[in-house]
C-alpha cells in the first residue's frame, strides 16, 4: 500500500519520531517512486557497474538516513526525496562519465526468461533514444516529463516537487 499527501506528511512525521511501522510505510511508499525515476534517468543497463536500481537503493537509503534530520518547511516529503534521487542520479552519470571502462574477467552469464537479445537492443536504443530527446528540453520541463509520464505523479505532485504550480506542470508536461 502507498500513501500520498497529507497522509504521506502524517506518516513521516511519526516515522521522525521513531516509529517504525510509520519508517516502513515511507520506505514501501517512496521506493517504487524512486526506482521508476532513477530508471526513467539512468535507462536499465548498468554503466560503469551501477545501475539504476543500485541508485534507487542509494536514494532510499539517503532519505532514510536523513529522516532523524528532516523538518517539515512547507514541501511535501516527496519534494526532499527528489532532492536527494536527483542528486544521487547526477553523481551516478558523473561516476560513469569517469568510468568508461569496466573491466571483467569474464563475461557474466546473463539469463533472462524476460527478452531475447534483439529485444534488449531495442529497448536499449529506445531508451537511448528517449534520454536524446529529453536531454534537448530545458531542466525543468525535462524533470516533470519523468515525474509526470514515467513516475507517474500527479501534476499537483509534480508541481510541489519542483517548485511550480499544478497548471504549469500539467502544461509543461503535454510538451509545450
Amino acid at each position: 500500500m502507498t500513501i500520498q499527501g497529507e497522509r504521506l506528511d502524517a506518516v513521516v512525521a511519526d516515522a521522525v519520531a521513531g516509529d517504525r511501522d510509520a519508517l516502513r510505510e515511507v520506505l514501501e511508499t517512496i521506493r517504487p517512486i524512486v526506482v521508476r525515476y532513477c530508471r526513467a534517468r539512468l535507462g536499465t543497463a548498468e554503466r560503469g557497474g551501477l545501475s539504476a536500481d543500485d541508485v534507487a537503493q542509494e536514494v532510499c537509503l539517503a532519505a532514510i538516513t536523513a529522516l532523524p534530520r528532516y523538518r517539515d518547511q512547507g514541501r511535501p516529503f516527496l519534494a526532499f526525496v527528489y532532492g536527494i534521487a536527483a542528486h544521487k542520479v547526477a553523481d551516478a552519470h558523473r561516476a560513469a562519465s569517469r568510468d568508461l571502462a569496466y573491466p571483467a574477467d569474464e563475461l557474466p552469464e546473463r539469463h533472462s526468461d524476460d527478452a531475447d537479445p534483439e529485444q534488449l537492443a531495442l529497448e536499449a536504443e529506445s531508451v537511448t533514444r528517449m534520454n536524446e530527446l529529453l536531454e534537448v528540453l530545458p531542466d525543468q520541463q525535462r524533470e516533470i516529463i519523468i515525474m509526470r509520464v514515467v513516475v507517474g505523479l500527479s501534476a499537483e505532485e509534480t508541481a510541489t516537487a519542483v517548485g511550480s504550480t499544478p497548471g504549469r506542470s500539467e502544461w509543461l508536461s503535454t510538451g509545450r
